[in-house]
């Protein structure tokens, strides 16, 4: 199987089974979103789906939180992985928002990543979910799960991962995509134990053509 071919048959199934995937993250606002999107990192969706109804209410604004504490930010935020950490990202974030882009959103990804907390992933997270842009943020999942199928080979850092699948993944279909790969790596094609046998990808998957091969030698 050629790249090319992979990348059509995998796209293709992805499509057939996950019509209208999206993010899993509750948001309202595209504030509420980056807010959430910065807390997430090393953390389940599910816990910050949590928290952030609360925080949303407290900060409606990048104005409100720009004027909030760090003491005050973290009781909304304690129970996250680094709370600390996030809690001024967080504060600084909208502090940004407020005084260089008057409060609205940035809409390219170096104006994003100049955002405190914001690095190239979330800043893709933002073009594709909010501004509907051709751009692919590379987690953990999209990470290991593009290399284990076959759609990108020998990379060493989400840079370069984002290089590879972008070459090949129509921008029409790249936001859809993203969600693909993140959802399947979420449920199907784990970290630690990838569910083969309840996987629609498995005869144009590299992984499992190894996996395959060996047990018949």
């Amino acid at each position: 199987m050629t790249i090319k071919q992979r990348y059509e048959t995998v796209l293709q199934r992805f499509a057939e089974m996950m019509p209208s995937p999206k993010t899993e993250l509750h948001y309202d606002t595209p504030f509420h979103l980056l807010l959430a999107v910065i807390l997430s990192a090393q953390c389940t969706d599910k816990r910050i789906n949590q928290v952030t109804p609360a925080l949303f209410e407290a900060y409606p604004t990048p104005e409100t939180l720009a004027a909030a504490t760090h003491e005050e930010v973290y009781q909304y935020i304690k129970s996250v992985s680094y709370p600390n950490n996030k809690a001024r990202s967080l504060i600084g974030a909208a502090r940004t928002l407020v005084e260089r882009f008057q409060g609205e959103m940035p809409t390219d990804i170096d104006s994003l990543m100049e955002l405190p907390g914001v690095g190239r992933k979330t800043a893709n997270v933002m073009l594709a979910v909010v501004f509907g842009k051709a751009a692919m943020a590379v987690d953990t999942h999209v990470f290991r799960v593009s290399d284990r199928i076959g759609l990108t080979t020998g990379c060493k850092t989400p840079r370069q991962t984002e290089l590879q699948l972008c070459k090949y993944i129509p921008n029409d279909i790249m936001h859809d995509a993203h969600h693909w790969l993140i959802l399947h790596g979420r449920y199907v094609c784990k970290a630690r134990r990838p569910d083969c046998l309840n996987c629609f990808l498995t005869d144009c998957c590299r992984h499992y053509t190894t996996l395959t091969k060996k047990s018949k030698q």
